[in-house]
């Protein structure tokens, strides 16, 4: 199966060969500047070649085969233009859904951290572009303030109103709903996936999963409930998981110390940790006979 690192989208080509100096600075700037992006029309050609295996993965996965559609769904990623963040999010949120299928928890972990970090990255290009406007917009509007000073009223009164909502207010409302959408889609299969393979971390990580998922108003009536039930269980599961895991690791520690300690005539028995419950720290108590 073809690794997901390898699937990240399509870059268009880049002739222009680029000093150390030039590669230290883009670096620098890439969570700042749009990507490069392909021509009009290879990028239409390219986008509705990756929806067409999406449609095909799509297919599949309604019929249970979950493993052929992970493949075409990895396809569909590979000839997406590398920029089209949500395009690659919905796709990398599909193949977390099929590693979910297939009880392949890390797998599923990883698809669904990539679409939620693309839509990270989608929203702060959004905003980036979105300060952009509103600045040239207050530009015109300063200009238009001194236009109005040499306007006759009448003509002002019977000027057609300002729309309540431009077309680009509109589609970036839509953008931003269906980010909410898949957001919540990655989000609530990266919780479960987390959930299931178990672990102080991952639990850990599945409870702030569904915390956040918690604050969000797009979920069903279906997926609140599951949240809710998590949020109930998953607390003292990860308790348990973080004292089970600490305690192992007392014990390889203990075998370590005892290693170093036995040509002094002492052993990890003459130290004694004492657990604060109120901090859930340790301290250290030496004693010389032992553990008494």
């Amino acid at each position: 199966m073809t690794d997901l690192s390898e699937t990240a989208g399509k870059e268009p080509d880049k002739t222009k060969p680029r000093t150390k100096t030039d590669n230290t600075n883009e670096d620098a700037e890439d969570e700042l500047k749009a990507p490069e992006r392909f021509p009009p029309e290879e990028e239409a050609s390219l986008l509705g070649e990756s929806n067409d295996k999406k449609s095909e993965a799509n297919a599949l996965f309604a019929s249970a085969k979950y493993e052929s559609a992970i493949t075409k769904y990895e396809e569909a990623a590979s000839v997406c233009p590398h920029y089209l963040e949500y395009e690659l999010a919905v796709i990398k949120s599909n193949i977390a859904a099929c590693h979910l299928k297939l009880e392949q928890w890390k797998e599923a972990i990883k698809a669904a951290t990539e679409s939620i970090d693309g839509l990270g990255r989608l929203e702060r290009l959004d905003a980036i572009q979105k300060e952009k406007e509103e600045k040239e917009n207050k530009a015109n509007g300063e200009d238009d303030e001194v236009e109005e000073e040499i306007v006759s009223s009448g003509a002002q009164k019977s000027a057609p109103a300002a729309k309540e909502e431009t077309s680009t207010e509109i589609a970036r409302q839509k953008r931003y709903n269906d980010i909410l959408r898949i957001r919540a889609k990655a989000l609530m299969r990266r919780a479960r996936a987390r959930s299931e393979l178990g672990g102080w971390s991952n639990l850990a990580g599945a409870e702030e999963d569904y915390k956040l998922l918690s604050t969000m108003k797009n979920l069903s009536a279906a997926d609140r409930k599951i949240v809710q039930t998590q949020l109930l269980i998953l607390p003292s599961r990860t308790k348990a998981a973080q004292e089970k895991e600490m305690s192992e690791m007392w014990g390889k520690l203990k075998d370590l110390g005892n290693g170093i300690l036995k040509p002094f005539g002492l052993s990890t028995d003459n130290f004694k940790m004492v657990k604060d419950e109120k901090t859930g720290g340790y301290s250290m108590n030496f004693s010389q006979n032992g553990a008494s």
